[in-house]
């Protein structure tokens, strides 16, 4: 991918639309803002402002390159994450094979910024869409499109969409989705289920078989056990289909699997996966480790078990300000539901600047209990010496439902020089 589209974002025009930018940038472009080198802190940034670790952006980058290289992994990060065109190339620039999306709006932003490489996690049967996928097909060459098909039916649907719309020229690739078990979500549920669609594939006159994948993060119950019983089910599946000769003309046979929560077992496993007939993309999908998370990956990430494998930085800092102290056990900041992810955890409060001195200090007796549409509550001990004007930053839990809250976002240095702004298409 060229750098031209994404450089298109820095000609885009400063406005009411962005949350928390400088009042006096109006008019300006993001890239001419960015130039300025303005301080988060003192620069005329509004509270409250979603900050990025320019710092922990590069370290997390550079960690799951090395770690992929490091177990012969592939990977397609996971843009639903983030829906960041410039994360997209920075991650492409770190090795990614392609960008994983979920569903076909995600697919166009990616088109429109230059992607070339697109895994669609997700069966594909939406008649409009499908058109729109074989237009693009057929207009660039280049353009590499990989899709789920996880039932007969769908694999009809695709079938007879594509036939309409006269797509012929080279087929849609597609694996079979393997659901993660009984009560899991999407997937085919048998091997018998698997080798039908398989089947119906084989008949079709536009798709072609390429691979089988799944997520291991809907394994119910799951534990390092269960999700390698499942992961061996789906190498075990690649080799059923290769023996019985359902992968016909694919120059390689991909096996997916791979959330935020158990890359290291996916490694494992597919380090073990038997010689096929072709060789072998073993591509990882994790998307949540651009930003990594102050709470709920930062529990759950495979780092925690395979500490010399190195960790991940949370990137995300929510700051906002003070704007009501009632009592001294109680206070309430100017950031809400609307600013900050709270559908696993709260925000975790981690360090106060003093509107007085401009400290920052850690946020000791400072603890948030909950959240309005538009303020945090904080519980104040005898520690927490935290008053109206004083600004406090939180961590965040959950990346994706992060980035969705805020369209244009500074990336700051540790110093607070806002060096870039990333901006997302939710």
């Amino acid at each position: 991918m060229t750098s031209r589209p994404v450089a298109r974002l820095a000609d885009e025009r400063v406005d009411h639309r962005f949350k928390g930018l400088p009042p006096d940038a109006e008019g300006l472009t993001v890239g001419e803002l960015a130039a300025q080198r303005r301080n988060l802190f003192d620069g005329g940034f509004t509270t409250p402002v979603l900050a990025l670790s320019a710092e922990s952006l590069d370290h997390n980058l550079a960690l799951l390159e090395t770690y992929a290289e490091r177990h012969g992994l592939a990977f397609a990060p996971h843009g639903k994450t983030s829906m960041a065109p410039q994360l997209f190339e920075r991650q492409l620039e770190h090795g990614a094979w392609g960008i994983t999306a979920a569903v076909p709006h995600q697919a166009r932003v990616y088109r429109a910024y230059g992607i070339q490489r697109i895994f669609l996690a997700n069966e594909l049967v939406d008649e409009v869409a499908l058109r729109w996928f074989a237009a693009e097909l057929d207009r660039d060459q280049d353009f590499e499109l990989v899709c789920y098909a996880d039932s007969v039916r769908g694999v009809e649907l695709m079938d007879k969409a594509l036939s309409a719309a006269g797509h012929g020229r080279r087929p849609l690739d597609v694996v079979i989705e393997l659901a993660a078990g009984d009560g899991a979500r999407t997937g085919a549920r048998t091997e018998a289920d698997c080798v039908a669609v398989a089947e119906a594939v084989a008949a079709s006159r536009t798709l072609r078989l390429v691979g089988v994948a799944g997520y291991e993060g809907e394994v119910p119950d799951a534990s390092p056990e269960r999700v390698s019983d499942w992961l061996d089910r789906l190498v075990s599946l690649a080799a059923l289909l290769d023996k019985g000769g359902h992968f016909g003309d694919a120059e390689q046979i991909i096996v997916s699997a791979g959330g935020s929560a158990w890359f290291d077992t996916v490694a494992d496993v597919l380090r073990q996966l038997p010689e096929l007939s072709r060789p072998v993309l073993k591509l990882l999908r994790s998307g949540a480790y651009v930003s990594h998370d102050s709470g709920h990956y930062r529990r759950l990430t495979p780092f925690n078990r395979v500490p010399a494998e190195g960790a991940l930085e949370p990137a995300f800092r929510l700051w906002s300000q003070v704007v009501s102290r009632p009592t001294p056990q109680q206070a309430f900041t100017n950031a809400g539901k609307r600013d900050a992810a709270h559908d696993l955890d709260l925000p975790d409060a981690q360090v106060v600047r003093d509107a007085r001195t401009g400290e920052v200090r850690p946020a000791d007796g400072v603890t948030v209990t909950g959240l309005s549409d538009q303020h945090t509550w904080l519980r104040t001990e005898d520690a927490a010496d935290l008053e109206v004007g004083d600004w406090v930053g939180v961590g965040l839990s959950h990346p994706c439902t992060s980035f969705d809250k805020w369209q244009l976002i500074p990336l700051v240095e540790a110093d607070g020089t806002v060096v870039d702004y990333i901006r997302t298409f939710f």
